[in-house]
């Protein structure tokens, strides 16, 4: 019999699950529903903050450029055509989406990331309320699983947020119309969204050893914030890591090395061969992470 036959058995035949040793009417994969979960997390208030600082933040770098007059619309060109992306920030409301997505995807979207896959295990954990989550019963690969998705589901939203508002509050305050490229000459607008969502899909990607890191963390670690501050930690020395030139092509092999591959979508010829190595990297991580996670977690003796 497969395990989805002894399931509905057991919830149909209350013989067969007294001899199984479960309840009538249980079944594993209904346990903590996501939707449960979700609606656990939406209603923690660190969600409603995190959320108000990422949607602030387009509104701050508008005032920021009024106030000190800085972006001059893609004027300051140098003799080849280039531009840099703060000049161009308010030249269209797609450049002012991809300054911004580029002056917070190094540190301020990690933050979210691991806090949202950080706290989420260990905040039970510090509440004294995981082992009766377990005693539910609840399948502890079931609640990591539950648990992970949405914080990954969460994460997404975050680091959709910002460029998201950007793009929202730049159309309103520099108007609509091509993206000026680094590189020289402009995108049509048209043709600009669909790299500006593959670029938020990219960062999304490489933040997954951030998320992996922190999940991990979350599971070894009573206290939340050790949790979410190492996989901050962390990340800040990969960071610094890739710094360090001397090192050469072993920088390949981190992460933060790749996290900026996205810029390569804003030129006219798209070159794909760092952004497949960077998510090949992050994958890789995340995935050795995770299932770490799950090993530890099913034999940790959970006391609280």
């Amino acid at each position: 019999m497969s395990t989805t036959d002894r399931a509905v058995a057991q919830a149909s035949d209350p013989a067969v699950a007294q001899a199984s040793g479960t309840a009538p009417g249980y079944v594993a994969r209904r346990t903590l529903p996501l939707r449960v979960e979700a609606l656990r997390q939406w209603r923690r208030r660190r969600t409603l903050v995190m959320g108000g600082v990422l949607a602030a933040l387009p509104f701050v770098m508008i005032i920021a450029f009024a106030v000190g007059g800085g972006g001059d619309g893609g004027g300051g060109r140098d003799d080849g055509g280039r531009v840099s992306m703060i000049d161009a920030a308010t030249a269209s409301g797609a450049n002012f989406a991809v300054t911004c997505l580029f002056v917070s995807a190094g540190f301020l979207l990690v933050v979210p990331v691991a806090l949202f896959c950080g706290d989420t295990v260990a905040s039970e954990a510090s509440w004294s309320s995981l082992r009766y989550l377990l005693a539910s019963p609840v399948p502890r690969a079931r609640l990591l699983w539950s648990k992970l998705v949405v914080a990954l589901g969460f994460s997404l939203a975050a680091i959709v947020l910002l460029p998201a508002v950007a793009l929202a509050a730049g159309t309103v305050a520099y108007g609509w119309g091509p993206l000026k490229l680094p590189t020289g000459g402009e995108l049509a607008a048209g043709d600009a969204l669909p790299r500006l969502a593959v670029a938020v899909a990219f960062v999304f990607v490489s933040q997954l050893v951030t998320a992996g890191l922190a999940f991990w963390l979350s599971t070894r670690t009573d206290a939340p914030l050790g949790a979410v501050g190492g996989a901050v930690g962390l990340t800040i020395v990969g960071n610094v890591l890739d710094a360090v030139t001397a090192l050469g092509q072993w920088r390949e092999f981190l992460p933060a090395h790749w996290q900026f591959a996205w810029v390569d979508l804003l030129q006219h010829q798209v070159e794909w061969g760092g952004m497949a190595k960077g998510a090949a990297v992050s994958v890789s991580y995340a995935l050795v992470l995770v299932a770490l996670a799950f090993r530890g977690f099913a034999r940790k003796d959970i006391v609280s």
